[in-house]
């Protein structure tokens, strides 16, 4: 019962700091601040598995490791407050320490936002000594009964049922706090309607027509157009930042003639272009589908670099998100005509939050961890030698470009296919190079070239077609690609770390 009374407590910890947290900015609140926390001391490899475990699906298990992790702390905290309140109190007070010291360290988090966790813990002591109270009076008074002439104590007895009766009350009004908290933040966030109602300017470069023939002829391949409900999303950030568009800047400095400030309005009178472009993340492995291919509206960053004018001797733009995170990127693919864009739209309309809202970051070539920095708001010309990235920090390379790959998505591994014609098809990549041939081996047979689907542009995937005429039995498929520079895809395997995965996919399928 001592651990139940502190789970309990824990949940009003979370839940009044969630209630209050919703008048401060949403990294405010415990979970997010010690999540983003925990995410920014993770070490490579660790990242690594849970993306290759989880896939898009890795900060839930963040948040579901969080949950476990804060029941069993709030499990031993009850019974050491128990057994010692003088202990159970100083638990309880440095892990408030650690949940305030999460908060005030996070980007664009001011001092006064660790209020909500302030108010949590003390709301959390609160409740645990009231609900330890009631088990300590168990003790005292238990509940068979006893002979008229036993001694009344001083203190009321407590029942059984009282304790469980007040606990279940104290965790209700924990989660109707919590409850209403989201309620709260969702009713005074106005971010969400105003990206709806924005409308896109017309660019002055649209994007090039899609070409006939682009859609792979298997069915169950990839769309070339990757909706954006289904484009994958990799990144820090456990909660979305909500970014006011009214509100948000982007300032240019650091080794530039001219520091330059621009707001979103300067964005949406700009010369806009409009481009087919594929993205790649670093963390996708052999045959993964951390990959998706949008039509992107925005500002050429070749432009916005013009008006600052970098000074002799810079290489490198060093962009950072609201939510603190920061990306290197060569400076000569920011001003080549790849262009390298300040993104406001995805497939024809704003921005999704969680894909940038207001702004983010494309770059064509490389992968995403050095340039596709999302909710970016500064932009500071520098150096490779002066300043380090976010990941580039953590052991990954500085530069990033995007390795050739192919991949088979048709049939899918340790499928079961009827003996015969069977369709076999999937995407392959090479951004900036475009790629030329895509070739499969069936077993240890030939390669042999595949069709190819129409290509749309250099910096957009390309598909593939294959009819397998399959006999009974288990086999192994493997596809490689080869680029517009004639590279063959290596076959050497390469974990994502530090530079982004390598190999053939090898696809295991039964065919009866």
């Amino acid at each position: 019962m001592a651990a139940l009374a502190g789970v309990v407590s824990a949940g009003v910890v979370l839940a009044v700091a969630e209630l209050v947290g919703a008048f401060f900015t949403a990294r405010a609140t415990p979970l997010i601040a010690l999540g983003s926390t925990f995410i920014d001391f993770t070490p490579p490899w660790m990242k690594d598995f849970a993306i290759a475990t989880f896939g898009t699906n890795d900060k839930a298990a963040l948040f579901a490791g969080m949950g476990l992790t804060i029941f069993l702390l709030a499990c031993v905290l009850g019974i050491v407050a128990y057994r010692r309140w003088s202990l159970g109190v100083a638990g309880v007070l440095l892990m408030g320490a650690v949940i305030v010291a999460s908060v005030v360290t996070r980007a664009s988090v001011k001092p006064l936002d660790a209020i909500p966790s302030l108010i949590g813990t003390a709301a959390g002591l609160v409740a645990l000594r009231f609900l330890i109270g009631k088990v300590w009076r168990m003790r005292s008074w238990p509940d068979a009964e006893v002979g008229r002439s036993a001694k009344e104590p001083d203190r009321p007895a407590t029942s059984r049922r009282a304790f469980f009766a007040a606990t279940g009350i104290t965790a209700v009004g924990a989660a109707v706090a919590a409850t209403g908290g989201r309620l709260l933040s969702a009713a005074r966030s106005n971010v969400a309607k105003a990206r709806e109602s924005l409308t896109l300017p017309t660019p002055v470069k649209a994007a090039a027509p899609v070409p006939a023939g682009v859609q792979s002829k298997v069915p169950g391949v990839t769309p070339w157009l990757t909706p954006n409900k289904d484009f994958y999303r990799i990144d820090t950030a456990l909660s979305v930042p909500e970014v006011n568009a009214q509100d948000w800047e982007l300032r240019v400095h650091g080794m530039v003639e001219q520091e330059v400030r621009l707001s979103f309005q300067d964005l949406l009178d700009a010369k806009l272009i409009e481009s087919h472009v594929s993205l790649t993340c670093v963390s996708n492995p052999v045959g993964g589908n951390l990959a998706g291919n949008a039509k992107w509206l925005g500002m050429p960053i070749r432009d916005v670099l013009a008006m600052a004018r970098p000074k002799d001797g810079a290489d490198m733009v060093l962009s950072t998100s609201v939510d603190g995170f920061s990306a290197s990127t060569p400076i000569e693919v920011l001003r080549d005509d790849r262009d390298a864009m300040l993104a406001i739209g995805m497939n024809g309309e704003a921005l999704p939050l969680e894909h940038g809202y207001p702004v983010r970051m494309v770059v064509p070539g490389l992968y995403g961890f050095v340039s596709a920095t999302k909710w970016v708001v500064d932009l500071e010309v520098t150096r490779f030698a002066d300043a380090k990235a976010y990941w580039t920090q953590r052991g990954w390379s500085e530069r990033g470009p995007i390795k050739t790959m192919a991949r088979v998505e048709v049939p899918k591994s340790f499928a079961k296919v009827p003996a015969g014609k069977v369709a076999v098809g999937g995407t392959a990549w090479a951004q900036t190079r475009g790629i030329t041939k895509v070739e499969i081996q069936i077993d240890n047979g030939p390669w042999t070239p595949v069709e190819l689907s129409t290509e749309a542009s250099l910096v957009t995937w390309r598909q593939w077609s294959y009819e397998w005429d399959a006999t009974p039995g288990p086999h192994y498929l493997k596809v490689r690609a080869t680029d517009g520079t004639g590279e063959v895809q290596t076959d050497k395997r390469a974990d994502p770390v530090p530079d982004g995965a390598s190999g053939w996919q090898s696809v295991m399928v039964t065919v009866e």
